[in-house]
């Protein structure tokens, strides 16, 4: 049985009070939200920080208010996202998404700013102490060789999120705060292509909100591609949004690859291509070979890299034809493993 390591427990009530710590407290202090990615990597040895602060009962990122767009406190729980009405009837790319991570009873506990901190993964990485030694550990943790390319000076382990693409898609933002003060990021730069340095947010900041604009005459969604219809994280993943004019034709569109590279990957390429245009089977088309050039799986993840970029152009189908109106239920309930959309 793998146990947890000592750590110093701290459960602040206010948002103040949990930035104060970690400034305290420096690089060895994590925080923790629902505790869904973080506690098992810390059985395996994988992230050892010497202080958790935990997020829950700070009331303040368990909020969610409606304005002219939405914004979500980051404690929300992804079964909160799922049953927020507002949330599937505006922005259903990002509903798809938190509704097909892992299992219901994950979705109870992980939240949204824990799906978007989501530590990324590796075949290579994730796995126990006595293995990871066995091999003299990876350049992700205590080690200096990535396994899953030899001569990369950068960790190549894979973005896993499901939300994080889809609010890419949406144009989102998230909120930043610290002891020092606060920052507002576009969700498209929250990101970097390192494994193991993968985020722009500092040790000492607390992802606090998730700040969506008003989205009129958008269309958005997700599709995601693992082997089993739940539990796993994704091995593809699509999420697509686009704005139309009454006569179809796209005024402006964005197309986010997940779980193909170290970061998610928007594509400036399509969202250029579908622009002024409709979307006809041979738009689609075009789009899908735009998008498999974007894609460089490894494999370090479940399944092979040539059949999962193969999958691409098929993913981006399906999305695309769904924000053109078809009827792509059975589709999504056969591939997606989603009874609903």
């Amino acid at each position: 049985m793998m146990r947890l390591p000592a750590f110093r427990y701290h459960a602040p009530t206010q948002l103040s009070e949990a930035a104060a710590i970690l400034a305290n407290e420096g690089p060895d202090a994590m925080l923790l939200a629902g505790g869904t990615d973080l506690l098992p990597n810390m059985k395996r040895g994988q992230q050892t920080p010497a202080t958790l602060v935990a997020l829950g009962k700070i009331e303040s990122l368990r909020k969610s208010t409606n304005g002219t767009g939405l914004v979500l406190g980051a404690g929300l729980t992804l079964t909160e996202l799922v049953g927020n009405p507002s949330l599937r009837k505006m922005y259903p790319g990002l509903w798809q998404a938190a509704s097909v991570v892992a299992t219901p009873l994950l979705r109870n506990t992980a939240t949204i700013g824990g799906n978007i901190c989501l530590d990324t993964r590796c075949t290579y990485y994730n796995q126990n102490e006595d293995w990871r030694k066995a091999i003299n550990y990876c350049l992700k943790k205590d080690g200096e060789t990535c396994w899953v390319a030899t001569s990369s000076k950068t960790c190549r382990a894979v973005s896993s999120t499901d939300t994080a693409p889809a609010l890419i898609a949406l144009g989102a933002r998230v909120r930043l705060v610290s002891a020092s003060g606060e920052r507002v990021v576009d969700m498209q730069d929250l990101y970097q292509d390192d494994g193991a340095d993968y985020m722009q947010r500092r040790a000492d900041e607390i992802l606090a909100e998730v700040i969506l604009d008003p989205m009129q005459d958008w269309r958005s969604t997700y599709w995601k591609l693992r082997r089993r219809g739940s539990i796993d994280f994704p091995i593809l993943s699509v999420a697509a949004a686009a704005r139309t004019d009454a006569g179809g034709t796209i005024r402006q569109a964005r197309i986010v690859l997940g779980a193909v590279s170290s970061e998610p990957l928007l594509s400036a390429e399509a969202s250029k291509f579908l622009h002024g245009k409709k979307l006809t089977d041979e738009v689609i088309e075009e789009t899908g070979r735009i998008l498999a050039k974007l894609a460089k799986p490894r494999g370090n993840t479940d399944l092979t890299p040539i059949w999962r970029k193969k999958m691409v152009p098929s993913f981006v189908s399906h999305a695309l034809r769904e924000l053109r109106g078809d009827d792509v239920s059975e589709l999504r309930k056969r591939i997606a493993h989603q009874a609903r959309n």
